[in-house]
């Protein structure tokens, strides 16, 4: 998937240089939609179009200039894509279609915003009727003439009041905006004194969920005030994904029998107890992962079989009265469909990392877009590098270990000194008191004190695990904490 748009600010009369530049865009990123605002072009035929994007597996849809100023257009792939619905509002062009690899419905609109509030108030009103009458997956992309924050705004006048009403409606779709990387900002004042980034990508869920490798960069800018901007799906591998224990795994039949198996069959001979343990947690790890692949293959299966028996015992019973036994297996069914519910609410809200308590027990919904909006956030698209933006995973990595390393090297340099000072002191005997190896009962009141559902590293178990599983590990993490005391 990747989808390009720009505000190319007219194409020109009598000369080809943005023409040129639109043709080389489309050669070297070979999108599969292009949407383009303030084209300030009447109608044009299909051969000027065939000449633009190089081929002629492509279809159009367009909007003509209002005197001199506006118009849009929007290109996309025939092979990739068939539209079915052109989508036509103020200032705002679409298509919804089949995406032809499997089927699904897709809905892509090219926005080009209005300056005047009044005229954006409509338009948000306007095009969130249309989103939100169909749960399908929607691509909003364009020039919006609106920034999010005061960040994306520099010596201009941030209006906050009509940030929020933009803020809103993007909340109220439930979409998602993708953080642009490459550049702060997407238009230049013609004096090259403002700075703002109005163009932008926001997406549903559903493209979401279906494209979950989105990036989005801002291109380099020509001869218009715009720069041109790209989304794109790409599966970068950064590397193994951190192992995450979910609590509800506690509850589960079999997953004490694996863990007390696995640590009782681990066979470490090195001398280091640390070591040792660590080696431990790393195979329980493994068999964790291949029970939870098992696990996580047939909850979705379960859940649905069950809500079908009930479902359709249900439907059963509107004419016929069920007997003793189907009452039973109703009943049987709910509970089982709900237990499952549970389970799978429950690993969803651990993911988000957001108390119960906040939304409710249950919005299923509400922490599917809280990991949504982490992932988004978090997730390192590219770097700039030596002036260079890069997107190569080795590259991103290398330069994010160079950094910190840099940040750790204490430079050459004479130091104070504090020898001729005289600070109280303890005594001998507290001073040995404080070196004693760790006792058992300061160590299980220290793991006791630790909020179960956090872990000590982004790749281990939380301390919910600890807690329940003390009989059985604290030999060996009581061993490794000696261990280190003694040679650390």
């Amino acid at each position: 998937m990747k989808i390009m748009s720009y505000n190319i600010r007219g194409f020109g009369i009598g000369s080809d240089s943005k023409l040129g530049r639109t043709k080389k865009l489309i050669r070297d990123e070979k999108p599969l939609f292009f949407a383009i605002q303030e084209t300030k072009l009447h109608l044009v035929d299909r051969d000027w179009i065939v000449a633009l994007w190089g081929n002629t597996d492509c279809e159009f849809i367009q909007r003509e200039m209002t005197g001199k100023s506006g118009g849009q257009l929007l290109i996309w792939d025939t092979q990739v894509f068939e539209a079915t619905e052109v989508i036509s509002l103020d200032r705002v062009i679409g298509i919804r279609g089949t995406w032809k690899a499997d089927g699904s419905i897709l809905n892509i609109l090219n926005v080009y915003g209005p300056h005047e509030n009044v005229l954006k108030k409509k338009l948000w009103e306007s095009l969130g009727k249309v989103i939100e009458s169909r749960d399908e997956a929607w691509v909003v992309c364009g020039d919006f003439n609106k920034v999010r924050n005061e960040t994306e705004r520099f010596n201009c006048v941030f209006k906050e009041s009509r940030a929020k009403r933009f803020n809103e409606f993007i909340n109220n779709c439930n979409l998602l905006n993708i953080p642009l990387g490459g550049r702060l900002f997407t238009r230049v004042s013609d004096d090259g004194v403002k700075y703002s980034k109005i163009d932008r990508f926001l997406v549903s869920e559903k493209f979401y969920n279906k494209w979950q490798n989105l990036t989005a960069m801002v291109m380099e800018r020509t001869k218009s005030d715009h720069c041109p901007i790209v989304l794109k799906d790409e599966d970068k591998n950064f590397g193994p994904k951190p192992f995450k224990f979910f609590d509800v795994w506690l509850e589960e039949d079999g997953v004490e029998k694996i863990i007390e198996d696995t640590w009782s069959r681990c066979d470490y001979k090195g001398p280091r107890m640390d070591y040792k343990f660590v080696f431990k947690l790393k195979k329980i790890k493994e068999a964790l992962r291949v029970w939870s692949k098992e696990f996580y293959g047939r909850l979705d299966g379960e859940i649905e079989a069950q809500k079908n028996i009930a479902l359709n015992l249900e439907l059963k019973g509107e004419t016929v009265a069920l007997d003793e036994i189907e009452l039973s297996m109703w009943k049987e069914a709910r509970n089982k469909w709900f237990e499952k519910e549970k389970i799978k609410t429950s690993m969803i809200r651990q993911k988000s990392r957001t108390r119960w308590t906040l939304e409710g027990d249950e919005n299923t919904r509400f922490f599917h877009s809280v990991i949504r909006n982490k992932n988004n956030k978090s997730n390192i698209r590219g770097l700039i590098v030596n002036g260079v933006w890069t997107e190569i995973p080795h590259e991103i990595k290398r330069a994010a270990h160079e950094h910190f390393q840099a940040q750790f090297v204490e430079p050459d340099s004479n130091r104070p000194s504090l020898e001729e000072l005289r600070y109280p002191s303890i005594s001998t005997q507290e001073a040995a008191a404080l070196e004693v190896c760790f006792l058992e009962d300061e160590i299980r009141e220290a793991l006791n004190d630790c909020c179960s559902s956090k872990a000590p590293g982004p790749d281990e178990f939380n301390f919910r695990f600890y807690k329940k599983y003390w009989g059985l590990i604290k030999n060996d993490l009581i061993a490794a904490l000696c261990w280190f005391w003694d040679r650390g």
